[in-house]
């Protein structure tokens, strides 16, 4: 008999080591979900719920740990590190991070399946759910939802607004070149200009900046924009 079923987000660009996961999650009654990359693993998290994320320390553009301490940002789902990486500052910087547990390849199957019962158990134990709220000083933004709020006073946003404000709050802290918006926000597809985010970031400014007096995005000139903690 399973123990606890849920969905599970496995972080992991070595494709083999990720497909075989995925097989041996889905024989025990898991769903499974993959990403081969830093970012679409944050992506996916951001934007689905999980029970619990598999994540690899050695990935491609977002390394693990970046990745873990933006997951932090806005979930407390148990998360366990897999890596071939055994030295003490690396686990030490992973479970500083946030991480739950700590597994290094190669590893038995039947070992990380016992961790990851033993995880979801102090979860469920715990009561405990993902959020989906990120927050800048007084504006938050619920994903769920779609909700955006500043002094918690609800701001109406368009699809693509909201979709520019939570990629740069997902990002906070860090420039955010306005061809990466182009790509993660319009697609890959997209004929226009960076024109276009600028003019989404005036759009943005006017409804939840001016009207409260308050700074949230700050332009990088020449290279894009960000929202920073004062």
């Amino acid at each position: 008999m399973k123990e606890l079923m849920g969905k599970i987000l496995i972080i992991e660009d070595e494709e083999k080591i990720a497909r075989f996961l995925e097989l041996e999650l889905e024989f025990e009654g898991y769903q499974v979900d993959k990403a081969f990359n830093g970012r679409d693993g944050l992506e996916l998290a951001q934007t689905c719920p999980f029970d619990l994320i598999l994540l690899d320390i050695m990935l491609p553009g977002l390394n693990g740990i970046e990745v873990l301490r933006r997951l932090r940002q806005f979930t407390d789902i148990p998360i366990i590190l897999l890596t071939a990486r055994d030295t003490v500052i690396d686990k030490v910087a992973g479970l500083d991070g946030g991480a739950n547990d700590y597994v290094t390849k190669p590893f038995a199957i039947e070992e990380l399946l016992a961790r990851i019962r033993a995880a979801l158990r102090k979860r469920a134990a715990k009561g405990s759910k993902p959020s989906s709220i990120l927050v800048s000083g007084a504006l938050t933004i619920d994903v769920l939802s779609r909700e955006a709020r500043v002094n918690n006073e609800l701001i109406d946003l368009t699809k693509r607004e909201f979709d520019v404000l939570h990629y740069l709050l997902l990002n906070k802290n860090i420039v955010i070149e306005r061809e990466t918006l182009l790509e993660k926000i319009w697609g890959y597809d997209f004929t226009g200009g960076t024109n276009a985010v600028d003019v989404y970031i005036r759009y943005l400014r006017a409804k939840i900046e001016e009207p409260f007096g308050l700074k949230f995005i700050y332009t990088v000139r020449g290279v894009g924009y960000m929202i920073k903690d004062e």
